[in-house]
């Protein structure tokens, strides 16, 4: 087959491919395009998702006629005024963006310059088919209506008009936070979904684009070393999501997703976070143009540094060291009670009380094999919703004795109950050696197993609301939560949408007693979405299950007597996979008495 040289039409597409692969990237263009031209305001409306109708309305400093023409052509730009493509300071340069959009979709152009008179070009699937007089003010209009209208090849692959509306207005959060002197307004089929005033800081418009709350949460960044500064806000270890989808990287200027810089990030967090939490981040790099390359990405959306390693270690050190000098806003230091509760007194023997776990008494009233049967077994999983015991029916701290015979380690592994540390471990002694058990981990297995039998057909008891929790959220998450709302109430979890940007909680599982419903949700939809383009709807209820047993588990710092650790103990004997909690990490461990002999040198 001979090489031929391939139509422009046909170049146009193959370029279109590699730009415009969705309705979210044509924006991307068009708003970067009304950044470079100096806006003060920027209007974007979406119809669909952007599927049917993308429309950019700026007042920047227009075009004239000839421009627009010019502009409608490959490989042409007013952003490189020389060949000194290392050098260049806007957003766009490859002149490609325009052309290659109008080649796969209707695009009507619409500018005028300050003192001139406006002028309308429209372009049909790379066909110049009108063009005359437009009444605007200064500044310019762009509309692209049915992307991949005549592409069926390409049109197929893309998502619903949900998905591509959240990729839309991802992508112009993303670039208004580059911008906050630069006011924002983004309108979904009629309807205002973003409104941002420019001129603000840099820290309002982060939060004001990612969640309220953030400026309470957060720390400022602020890092020279010779050429390169770092700035930004990031959020305290405590302040964090189930999903990386708060986390904004910008080099220059530009929004990138670079997977040195994302590395970078997870280093600095490393010991502070779970593996599956994630913190808020708005970082802003700022490099000498010599020092990195923008030009290694059709999209413009990865970068390249010609000293990766002094970037990655200027971030990790720069916000460890932040971080550190904050550190009591997200430590929770010991306290005073907790030394005091080791203290030993004599006290009077305690009738049967009622614990977390239900009513228990104590170890050695009961006779051996009890644990064994189905009925003890489904009340040490049944969580009291209620739980508010009398002042005086609990023993305080360590002062209760826990004097009960070690049993067979045959029967029970775990040994019996001997007392706390830290408020976070119970200490068990066996008959084989000493037990440590983490407790939190540990009771969030057991909810999380429960949770399973329930997706299993028996349904979680779920507890009313007296007043129904009103839960704002984005659009996008409200639509996962509202088409898994069925699932969801087989776990426990009532909900019904109210409102574009919000879900009204009706219900909770009962097994997970007061839980705070607006982080409970929020989790749920982070789960939702964090996977949910890899997972099925069933493997994904697996993650949110996972975390429902997170918000309803014994919380380290929480004092427990002595007939709730044993129960815990005795409930993890009987529950498949307990011995490691939902991430991985194991939940209990036993020192063998022949190494405790060893420590102390008696072997």
């Amino acid at each position: 087959m001979s090489i031929r040289r391939l139509p422009e039409k046909l170049v146009n597409r193959i370029a279109a491919g590699e730009v415009v692969e969705r309705p979210a990237a044509a924006l991307k263009e068009l708003v970067e395009n009304a950044i470079d031209a100096g806006s003060t305001r920027i209007s974007v409306r979406i119809a669909e998702g952007g599927i049917s109708r993308l429309e950019v309305e700026d007042d920047g400093c227009g075009m004239s006629a000839a421009d627009m023409a010019l502009a409608l052509e490959r490989h042409a730009t007013s952003k490189l005024p020389d060949d000194a493509i290392e050098d260049v300071t806007t957003l766009g340069f490859r002149g490609e963006a325009l052309p290659s959009i109008a080649s796969v979709a209707r695009l009507t152009l619409e500018s005028r310059v300050a003192g001139g008179d406006g002028w309308k070009r429209v372009v049909d699937n790379g066909v110049v088919v009108a063009e005359g007089p437009a009444a605007l003010g200064k500044g310019t209009r762009v509309m692209v209506e049915d992307l991949f209208a005549r592409v069926p090849a390409r049109r197929k692959f893309l998502r619903s008009g949900r998905s591509e509306y959240a990729a839309c207005i991802d992508v112009v959060k993303r670039l208004a936070m580059a911008r906050p002197d630069i006011g924002f307004t983004v309108e979904h089929d009629g309807r205002r979904v973003l409104d941002v005033q420019g001129g603000q800081d840099q820290l309002s418009r982060v939060a004001a684009l990612t969640q309220r709350d953030l400026a309470a949460n957060s720390i400022g960044v602020d890092i020279d070393r010779g050429e390169v500064h770092l700035g930004g806000v990031i959020s305290l270890p405590t302040y964090n999501r189930g999903i990386a989808d708060h986390q904004y990287l910008f080099v220059n200027g530009r929004p990138v997703k670079d997977r040195l810089l994302v590395g970078a990030l997870r280093g600095a967090y490393a010991d502070l976070l779970a593996r599956d939490r994630h913190p808020v981040v708005a970082l802003f790099l700022d490099v000498p143009t010599s020092e990195v390359d923008v030009n290694v990405h059709p999209a413009k959306t990865e970068v390249r540094f010609r000293d990766p390693q002094l970037v990655r270690g200027m971030i990790v050190g720069g916000l460890r060291r932040a971080l550190d000098e904050h550190g009591f806003r997200s430590v929770q230091r010991p306290a005073e009670a907790a030394l005091a509760a080791w203290r030993q007194e004599p006290v009077a023997p305690q009738p049967p009380v009622r614990t977390l776990f239900g009513a228990y008494p104590s170890y050695s009233e009961i006779p051996s094999g009890h644990f064994g049967d189905g009925a003890t077994t489904a009340l040490l999983h049944d969580r009291i919703a209620d739980f508010s015991p009398p002042h005086d029916a609990l023993p305080m701290g360590r002062a209760e004795p826990a004097t009960a015979p070690v049993p067979e380690a045959e029967a029970h592994p775990l040994g019996i109950a001997r007392g706390q540390i830290a408020k976070t471990y119970i200490v068990a002694e066996a008959e084989d050696g000493l037990v440590i058990v983490d407790q939190h981990a540990a009771h969030e297995r057991l909810v999380l197993e429960q949770l399973r039998r329930g997706m299993g057909g028996q349904a979680v008891p779920s507890q009313g609301l007296l007043l129904p929790e009103v839960v704002e959220l984005d659009e996008p998450a409200c639509d996962r939560l509202e088409a898994a709302a069925l699932q969801l109430a087989a776990l426990g979890v009532e909900i019904e949408r109210f409102g574009p940007a919000a879900v009204m909680v009706r219900a909770t599982p009962a097994m997970l007693g007061a839980i705070n419903c607006q982080k409970l949700v929020t989790d749920i939809a982070d789960d939702l979405a964090g996977y949910d383009a890899a997972l099925g709807l069933s493997e994904r209820l697996e993650l949110v299950a996972a975390t429902m047993a997170c918000h309803g588990s014994v919380r380290a710092g929480r004092t427990l007597s002595v007939a709730e650790m044993n129960a815990l103990l005795r409930t993890m004997e009987v529950t498949p996979h307990s011995g490691q909690c939902n991430h991985g990490r194991p939940t209990w461990v036993k020192l063998a008495m022949d190494d405790v002999e060893k420590l102390f040198g008696r072997k």
